[in-house]
């Protein structure tokens, strides 16, 4: 081998281990040393991990990547690799929307159908505003193609997206009545940027927002046949040593596909304090927070979540798409930024944002944290514990919202899906989670029936206690057998009897098994269809069922008559 190529080697290692490790520290040694702590177990050539930064003032005063942006060809996570953002996107869509409404080319409060014809007419007032706070109802895109039989690793369009949304025959609620997360409002608000602009949002955002603030390595990935170099690949976790690739094949814009780095997402959180009038001008209406009809404020604004964090305002949000785990948070008022960016599905980005955080921000809330597990734990203890056990039990909700209580040692635990803790008495009725205190529950006993408000800063479930039956016959059971159609999605599920258990069958998805829950919940472990409310004509027989899960509400399957 010449001197020449060796040399030539020994420059691209050296530029790989530089751009590997921390770049633009300014801080202590003893405080690098805690942040990497957190990364260690990622910090390998054998795992995806991670990339960071932290920026306070005008500055990125730390950043480094962790583990491996691609595992096949083993190319190392640095500040430079671009990650997919996933819902990260929005602020970006919001933000464009923001502009062209300074600009005089469209408001808040018009009507979407101004802007874009295609979406039907449902009699209901439709707002942008609506869309930027996810109170429109309208369903999500996601569980919509899931429902109808496309696998989210299948490649997805913007025109296929749009196609489906076309279609809808019903909203979730009415517009401005609750908050439901729906992607499908920034797909919409994407589209309403092209109606008005006659330019993608890929483009306008390239000129309007990208290029003035200098984030050259940014751009909606809206084609993903397109090549980005030294990008991160996504990844699940296998087990302990081995990864699967997580396949994201999206050509959509809006609700999801930002491409950007570390040193450019640094920029765009600095333009969060910059003093210029008519730039916090914009930031206050991006971070103007929601409101329902109801007059109660919202935690999120138009694509970014607004509250605080130990008594500090923030801009924060978390995107999942694939094997992406994303988290941005922005504390304006102390000029700090943190950034954490993860190509692996099992990463949380948001615990280890405020972990760093947490070196970097004094409590201003007055609580001692140190003893706030022992308070609780106090505080959680019953004093008449067997009145309470009139509450211990199952619980649904129509919207399929699961949950379970019971009393253990003189304390009352909730459990749902996979999580399970103890909750602290505030009231007569009412109870809280010890790590999210503003999760309420507050329980009633109403006639016959006994229920549980689940109350969150932005949404109120309602949920019933219901008696579980494990002995249904079969005669019992075949009454629900049979093919069921959705006019809205042109598509078919059957429920059939098999071993004595009901099945949900579809061309596309392996049978999951169904679970009946009291007499008119079906229950399944299908994330996009995993809750059915039977429907009933007068005389009782089953005549359809309606897919009320998780983003999607009341999108009805008729039964089909042989």
């Amino acid at each position: 081998m010449s001197i020449r190529i060796r040399l030539s080697i020994i420059l691209i290692l050296f530029s790989l281990i530089t751009m590997h490790t921390a770049s633009g520290q300014i801080l202590p040694d003893s405080v690098t040393k805690k942040i990497d702590n957190l990364f260690v177990q990622w910090n390998t050539n054998s795992s995806p991990g991670c990339a960071i930064g932290i920026v306070r003032n005008d500055t990125l005063i730390y950043s480094r990547g962790y583990g491996m942006a691609n595992l096949e060809y083993s190319l190392p996570n640095t500040v430079a690799t671009p990650f997919h953002m996933a819902s990260i996107s929005k602020q970006f869509a919001g933000w464009s929307i923001i502009l062209l409404a300074r600009q005089g080319k469209l408001k808040l409060d018009d009507d979407v159908r101004k802007f874009l014809p295609w979406f039907p007419d449902l009699k209901q007032k439709i707002t942008i505003q609506h869309l930027l706070n996810h109170t429109s109802g309208i369903r999500d895109q996601w569980q919509l193609l899931a429902i109808s039989g496309t696998r989210l690793d299948d490649v997805i369009t913007q025109e296929q997206i749009i196609k489906i949304l076309s279609k809808q025959q019903a909203l979730n609620f009415k517009p401005g009545e609750k908050y439901s997360y729906s992607n499908s409002g920034f797909t919409m608000l994407a589209e309403i940027v092209k109606s008005v602009t006659g330019q993608t949002l890929r483009k306008f955002t390239d000129s309007a927002i990208f290029k003035p603030l200098g984030m050259t390595s940014t751009h909606f990935h809206d084609d993903y046949t397109e090549i980005e170099r030294n990008r991160s690949y996504s990844y699940n976790r296998k087990d302990s040593a081995h990864f699967t690739n997580a396949i994201l094949s999206y050509s959509v814009a809006g609700a999801t596909s930002l491409f950007t780095n570390v040193n450019d997402m640094s920029k765009w959180v600095m333009h969060f304090y910059n003093q210029e009038v008519s730039n916090q001008e914009l930031v206050r209406q991006l971070t103007q927070k929601g409101r329902l009809n109801s007059g109660k404020e919202l935690t999120y604004a138009n694509g970014i979540v607004v509250n605080e964090y130990k008594g500090w305002r923030q801009f924060s949000h978390g995107g999942a798409d694939a094997g992406y785990r994303t988290y941005l948070s922005v504390f304006p008022d102390l000029k700090l930024g943190i950034i954490v960016f993860s190509n692996l599905g099992d990463f949380d980005p948001g615990g280890k944002a405020y972990a760093i955080a947490d070196l970097f921000i004094k409590d201003t809330t007055q609580k001692k944290e140190e003893n706030k597990a022992v308070r609780d734990s106090i505080t959680a203890i019953l004093k008449d514990a067997s009145a309470w056990q009139k509450y211990s039990g199952d619980y649904i909700g129509n919207d399929g919202l699961p949950f379970n209580f019971k009393v253990k040692n003189n304390k009352l635990y909730y459990q749902i899906y996979d999580e399970s803790n103890y909750l602290i008495k505030e009231a007569k009725d009412t109870f809280s989670i010890p790590a999210a205190p503003n999760i309420k529950f507050v329980f009633k006993l109403q006639g016959k029936d006994t229920t549980v408000d689940v109350m969150t800063p932005d949404e109120t479930y309602h949920i019933k206690k219901y008696l579980k039956d494990t002995a249904q016959t079969d005669q019992v059971l075949k009454a629900y057998t049979g093919m069921y159609y959705c006019p809205e999605l042109d598509c078919k599920y059957g429920i059939i009897l098999k071993d004595h258990h009901l099945l949900l069958t579809n061309a596309k998805y392996e049978d999951a098994r169904l679970t009946l829950v009291g007499n008119d919940h079906l229950t399944n472990n299908n994330w996009w269809i995993n809750h059915l409310m039977v429907v009933r004509d007068s005389k009782k027989n089953i005549i359809g069922f309606e897919v009320n899960s998780g983003r999607i509400q009341h999108l009805r399957f008729n039964k089909i008559v042989k």
